[in-house]
């Protein structure tokens, strides 16, 4: 099976982040994206998605890595709902409360211009579930 186009795309996106580049990264996010910060802390637009961003760096000393080891990717017309094995490490923070192996879930719509772009990216995958129990 030929590799997904959506796999380049969010290859690209992590090594935008591992390179704290939040410039170039927001440019894989839609204008109206969410992220999941943490389990029941989200960010919405690309404003405050970046200004996660550089707190979530910042909050890692500036060493994390995040890197997606397997991608399962589901598409119908316009919309791709991707769970990928994501590995995050991070060598200058050993105190995270957060697992840095995560069944990660993400949503991307294509834009008018045939662009894939993120428009729900949660990094917590079924975790964010138990915020609500």
């Amino acid at each position: 099976m030929e590799n997904h186009e959506l796999e380049k795309v969010i290859k690209n996106a992590d090594r935008a982040i591992n390179n704290e580049d939040f410039d170039h990264l927001m440019d894989f996010y839609s204008d109206d994206a969410t992220l999941v910060v943490k389990p029941g802390t989200i960010a919405k637009g690309k404003d405050e998605i970046r200004r996660a961003f550089v707190a979530i760096a910042d909050y890692f000393n500036h060493s994390l890595i995040v890197n997606q080891e397997k991608m399962a990717i589901i598409e119908t017309g316009d919309t791709a709902l991707v769970v990928a094995k994501a590995q995050l490490s991070a060598n200058q923070k050993d105190d995270s409360e957060f697992s840095m192996e995560r069944t990660a879930t993400y949503v991307f719509r294509k834009d008018s211009i045939g662009t894939w772009r993120c428009i729900i990216d949660n990094s917590y995958g079924a975790e964010i579930i138990e915020e609500l129990v």
